[in-house]
This record gives structure tokens, sequence and C-alpha cells, in this order.
């Protein structure tokens, strides 16, 4: 298995104690079962301190404890890990973002999408909507993936025009990605995924959707009441298996640390180069101030990359209050956040069950305690 080495924290300059108290919050909070379970570990140079697991397998009150093995859910962080394999495309020369959508999905020009340039995908500002209108009709039927794609195609309406004068957050902007890239490879989303970043970083516990992996690795996250009672519901096997591309992603902690140790390097991990550092740079600055009609506020204030989000200091959205806009990350609604920092060279990886819009304040409390650790 691949993985980064184990250290103490005062071999890569970390306050052990900080940690520490990140993990007695964590503790608190899974003992009083305002989070089922969670996982957290802190990177630096190249290297790890030991990973904590913390409180229960599952939502449910008899639920057992969390696996040492446990894949968790990690919602929409699946998003930049499949913009980031459709960038290998882009080095090869098969694809190009600055080309309308339409010249891979030509009837994407349906409802006047014709001026979305695929640039504008990874970057949020297609102005496409996050969801389909009848997007839960579509999981109670257990709708499968094509079905999403045909609708994100066919029925969606920009919410403005034209694209790049503004931003809003859109997960079905990453399914017309996907399905670039289907049509490009002639292969699964899964597949390439598969074949472009979670194999040659030897990820021995990540997959889109679960993949052959027992069910019982699956960690069980909390729902939102609409989800309750449904054989849809993040924990179904139907959506567990589904693997969408703009959440359907499980990993373990540990391998999330080998990935954010590549992006840190440049996209180099194990003396193997998997995208250029000019292509890793252009991935994690931002890319807003490539688009002339983006309102300054915008630009200035809630930087994205292409597919990573920078942190948004002073905005509701932050990551924490010790990170700048340098810092790349992402976070999911089921209680997830990722972040690394070139300039401490350091990363750190939150993994919870909780949803996370119930409770943001908590992900960013346990990022204070974190950046505060890196002397």
């Amino acid at each position: 298995m691949t993985s980064l080495p184990i250290v103490k924290p005062q071999e890569i300059n970390l306050d052990g104690e900080r940690i520490q108290q990140a993990g007695k919050l964590l503790t608190e909070w899974t003992e009083a079962g305002s989070i089922p379970g969670a996982a957290i570990v802190v990177g630096r140079h190249g290297k790890i301190v030991e990973p904590q697991f913390f409180g229960k397998q599952g939502p449910e009150n008899n639920a057992e404890a969390v696996r040492r093995d446990g894949m968790f859910l990690l919602a929409s962080i699946t998003k930049p890990i499949v913009y980031m394999s459709a960038l290998k495309l882009v080095e090869r020369g098969e694809l190009v973002l600055t080309v309308p959508v339409t010249h891979y999905i030509p009837d994407f020009a349906a409802h006047h999408k014709e001026s979305i340039l695929v640039h504008h995908l990874f970057t949020h500002t297609s102005g496409m909507p996050d969801m389909l209108e009848n997007n839960v009709a579509l999981r109670q039927s257990l709708a499968p993936l094509e079905k999403f794609i045909r609708g994100a195609i066919y029925d969606t309406v920009p919410l403005f025009q034209p694209a790049g004068t503004g931003l809003s957050y859109q997960s079905m902007g990453t399914l017309i990605v996907a399905e670039i890239i289907q049509r490009i490879t002639r292969k699964t989303i899964a597949q390439h995924v598969r074949d472009e970043i979670i194999k040659p970083l030897g990820l021995q516990s990540t997959w889109l959707g679960r993949g052959d992996f027992p069910r019982e690795r699956l960690v069980r996250v909390e729902t939102p009441e609409y989800q309750i009672g449904s054989k849809f519901g993040w924990n179904s096997e139907y959506w567990q298996d589904l693997g969408v591309p703009w959440g359907g992603m499980f990993s373990s902690p540990e391998d999330m640390a080998v990935l954010c140790q590549w992006m840190l390097n440049y996209g180099e991990q194990n003396d193997v180069r998997l995208l250029s550092r000019s292509m890793m740079e252009m991935a994690t600055t931002n890319r807003l101030n490539d688009y002339p009609d983006m309102p300054e506020p915008i630009r200035r204030s809630q930087p994205w990359g292409l597919g990573w989000r920078l942190n948004h200091p002073g905005q509701s959205g932050s990551w924490g209050n010790l990170l700048d806009r340098s810092v790349f990350g992402h976070t999911g609604a089921t209680g997830t956040m990722v972040w690394m920092d070139r300039r401490r060279d350091g990363f750190a990886v939150i993994l919870t069950t909780a949803i996370r819009s119930k409770a943001p304040w908590r992900l960013v409390s346990l990022s204070n305690i974190i950046a505060s650790a890196f002397k």
C-alpha cells in the first residue's frame, strides 16, 4: 500500500498538543452524538502524523466503532479529483478548455447554453444549476447515471448569461465534464478516474462509488430528512454503487493524505509525474482573473482554481481564520474538508459524517486548531 511515512508531530515541526486538542474536540462531539464518526490526519513535508479515528461507523444508536479501514463518503471533494482526471486529457491534447462545451456535446446547446466554455465548468462560472429540477424524483426512481447526464444536457437552463460573468456552484457542471471525459475516452468516469488518478497514486482504499469494496467498510453518514427511510439516501446501496462524479467517491484518510501531498508536490508522487507543474499551478491559482467581465468583488473574495476552490477569508464559507486565499481544497456536504497550504508545505484532512450545513462552524473550529499547530 502506498502511504506517507508516519512520524511524531515534532519531527515535522507541528505542535502535537494542538493536534491533540483537535482530537479532544472530536471525542467530545462524537461522544455527545453531535457527530456520528470522524477521522483526521495532518501532514507536512511529505510525512503525516498518526491518523486519528473517532466515534461510530454510522449514525445509528447501536452502530459499531468506526473502522480503522473505514472509507468515508467524500461528497463534493469528489469534484476536484474528477476535474484533475480531466486535466490529464488536456495535457494529451484530447481536451481543450477554451472551446464551447458543444464541441464535445453538440446537444448541450439546448436552452441557450452554446456560449458556455469547458473552462467555465471547472470554475463554477457556467451559470448551470447545482442540481436538476427533478433531482429527487430521479433518485426516488433509482435512476442510472445516464438519466442525470441526459437531464444536465437537455433540461438545464443557465442561471445567468453569459458564462464567466457570475459564480454559482454547479454539481451539474461537474457531471457534464464527466460526460465529456466518457465521450473522449470511451470509458466510464469511474474507470477513467481509476486509471488516471487512483492507480497511478497507489491508492488502495479509494473508488468512485463502492466498486468491489465490502460494503461494511463504507462509513455511514448522517442523512438529510428527505432521505430518511428511503432507498436512495447517501447510505443506500443504490447511492453507494452509483458513484456520481459530483459527490460519490469513498476514500480513507491515508489515501487522501497521499492525494494532498501529490497536489503539494505540483503533480509528482513517488518519482512519478502525473501532471505537469504548469498545469498544477493553473489548477490551484485564481482562474476568475481570466474572465474580463467577472465582477471585482467576486473575483477578489471568492477565488476558484480549476476544480479546486481557494479559501475565502472573511467570508462565511471560509475554511479557517488562519488560512489565506492561496490555500486550496474543498469541502463536502457529508461533513468533509481537505485543504493544502504550499506556504506551510502542509495539509489537513478532516472527515466527519455529520451534515456540514447544519453546523459548518465545527469544521472551521477544527481547521483553526490544526492550522495553529504549524510552527
